[in-house]
């Protein structure tokens, strides 16, 4: 029997890898192995994204590109209820497409493609419960959940919630199951994703706090990665929240967008928070977990942004003291609020990202030194670039080690030898024992 092989392609967030891992697993029921040679591909796969404009055009460009290879096109991902009209236009005999809900129907889409049928659109009235659906892991080490799917909220530069929805919490006892079968696989790393984390249980009578202690309660020794959570969503749990961080299985890190430093425009945004209030959170995090690890988002040039206004988020910034800060260029996205608004000059808005980008750069290089010389445990959880490894410290620290041992998906204790501006290296310890050891006199 001849094997059938599928190229895919995916773009996004982790809401889509989790996706991702389902689309496989459904691929291999079909009798389907990946190839990374589209030449060679029986089918080409492209989950989408479309949440940023210039992700949306790369996507376009390679959706051009793969319908001119004459190969059954299967078109996954948020982008076909985003944009719809832009994807016709580029290819306007690709074989079938997919809503983020409707995962359920690959093995149809997959089928109608064999056929050579075109254009069909599988969409599904009622959401699935993705947890249930098979998947493949694409790392082993790592399992990704999602949690729950849409959000609560409605801001107005934002097409997500036309791709995903309004919120949808998955059931707390089958994130745990999946949480148990998990571990008892082998796998050391959970990652929780979800549109909005902070959002989770607000329809169902729980939150994650709660989540979070239960998940913290599965035997076994791995750790728990929790997802981006909007501030006004954390500030209504955060001393519950806190107390669910400090065990020891849950990574101190904490993914909490700011978007802008200046009242006025979150408020344009539609954002259901103030900026005093994104710093309560912090400094609370900070007071009982000093390590954490503080990733934000920024977005520059939103419609109405005075120089004033961005003024006000170069100083957040600099008080604040990120680890990580995910800085956007405003791109109107269609059918949004924010698309109907004035818009900022271009110039501007690209001078405004270079000089947040030149403040931000600064800030991580300091924050990164302050790691120098630490020594501890680290979990290796993926591969990089050459030979090397990348482990992740308590507060999710990405460590780079140079090792020929195999330690992926292993905890190994750590020294950091040098700092850059968005990651680590380190040594393992037992190593620069031996190195000393061996460098001594026979006197000792």
């Amino acid at each position: 029997m001849t094997t059938k092989h599928a190229y895919i392609e995916n773009y996004g967030c982790t809401a889509n890898k989790f996706d991702l891992e389902i689309i496989l697993a459904h691929l291999k029921q079909a009798g389907y192995e990946v190839t990374y040679d589209s030449k060679r591909a029986d089918i080409i796969l492209i989950n989408t994204c479309g949440v940023k404009k210039p992700t949306e055009d790369r996507v376009i460009t390679k959706l051009r590109f793969f319908g001119k290879l004459n190969k059954p096109l299967i078109i996954t991902g948020c982008l076909p209820k985003i944009n719809m009209d832009a994807i016709h236009k580029a290819v306007p005999n690709f074989s079938a497409m997919l809503d983020p809900q409707s995962l359920d129907k690959i093995p149809l889409a997959i089928r109608s493609a064999e056929n050579g049928e075109k254009n069909i659109v599988f969409r599904s009235e009622k959401p699935i419960l993705k947890l249930k659906q098979p998947k493949i892991r694409h790392n082993p080490v790592i399992e990704i959940i999602s949690i729950s799917e849409g959000c609560t909220g409605a801001c107005t530069y934002c097409c997500v919630k036309f791709a995903r929805g309004t919120l949808r919490s998955y059931p707390r006892e089958t994130i745990i199951e999946r949480v148990n079968k998990a571990v008892s696989e082998g796998v050391k790393e959970v990652w929780m994703t979800s549109q909005d984390s902070g959002a989770y249980g607000r329809d169902i009578g729980t939150n994650l706090a709660e989540l979070l202690r239960d998940c913290c309660r599965v035997e076994g020794k791995f750790r728990i990665r929790v997802g981006m959570m909007n501030p006004n969503h954390t500030l209504s749990m955060l001393p519950e929240l806190i107390h669910a961080y400090q065990d020891e299985k849950i990574f101190k890190f904490l993914h909490l967008p700011v978007q802008s430093g200046d009242n006025k425009t979150l408020k344009r945004m539609n954002r259901y928070y103030t900026v005093s209030e994104f710093k309560k959170i912090v400094h609370s995090f900070r007071e009982e977990i000093p390590d954490v690890t503080l990733s934000t988002d920024i977005i520059c040039g939103f419609p109405g942004e005075s120089p004033e206004d961005f003024e006000r988020t170069l100083h957040l910034i600099e008080e604040v003291q990120p680890d990580i800060v995910n800085i956007s260029k405003f791109f109107s996205r269609p059918n949004t609020i924010a698309e109907r608004m004035e818009q900022l000059d271009v110039r501007d808005v690209k001078n405004r990202s270079r000089r947040l980008a030149r403040l931000v750069n600064a800030v991580l290089v300091k924050r990164n030194r302050g790691w120098w010389n630490w020594e501890g445990e680290v979990l290796v959880d993926e591969k990089g670039k050459g030979n090397s490894l990348i482990g992740r410290n308590f507060a999710y620290k990405p460590i780079v080690i140079h090792t020929k041992e195999p330690v992926l998906g292993r905890f190994i204790r750590v020294k950091v030898i040098k700092t850059f501006r968005t990651y680590l290296e380190g040594e393992v310890v037992n190593r620069l024992r031996e190195l000393a050891s061996s460098t001594r006199s026979p006197d000792g």
